[in-house]
């Protein structure tokens, strides 16, 4: 009874804290759990590239993916992913098997890598097609507001269509009231 006792409370313990790393509304999975996925519905990967101890990634997390309007089109648009780069469990993708290399006390996962197009910077976010072909990396802190506008453009597919200046021409932001006596 006692090793049941703490099998269960060991359970809890590790479910609390996976959640509480990965909670709010976006829909997180694994990059296996979003290939899977696209096995019988089709759709766009958006990959959240971070680290533990990245304190921008944690702020991300707090301000931009916390916020709902983004979080709609995450879960809406795409597969979106949390991909810790410094994991150290293998990941086989297109036949070519990804693995943690060390370096000094930390290290790299090869998948972290190749989608960053190695240079390693904190977060990054990257956009994959629905084949897994890149469409772009986006390195660095995004607040919500800009965020929005990229999400928009690439989860909409107005890249395939048009280019960012005359996109950002006609973009329509859910984070800006109307100006008094504009009509809006």
């Amino acid at each position: 009874m006692k090793k049941y006792l703490f099998f269960a409370l060991m359970t809890v313990a590790v479910t609390s804290r996976a959640q509480e790393t990965h909670e709010g509304p976006v829909k997180w999975m694994t990059f296996e759990q979003a290939v899977e996925k696209s096995k019988t519905e089709k759709r766009k990967i958006f990959i959240d590239v971070y680290t533990d101890w990245c304190g921008w990634c944690k702020v991300m997390d707090k301000n931009t993916f916390s916020e709902v309007q983004i979080a709609k089109i995450l879960n809406e648009d795409f597969y979106p992913v949390k991909f810790d780069a410094e994991q150290t469990g293998d990941i086989v993708f297109n036949g070519t098997t990804f693995k943690f290399i060390p370096s000094g006390n930390k290290g790299t996962h090869q998948l972290a890598a190749a989608l960053m197009n190695n240079q390693l910077s904190y977060p990054t976010v990257v956009f994959l097609d629905d084949e897994f072909r890149m469409i772009q990396p986006l390195p660095g802190y995004q607040k919500a507001e800009e965020f929005h506008k990229i999400i928009q453009f690439i989860g909409e597919d107005h890249y395939k269509t048009m280019k960012w200046a005359d996109w950002q021409t006609v973009y329509k932001s859910p984070y800006v009231a109307p100006t008094a006596g504009s009509g809006n």
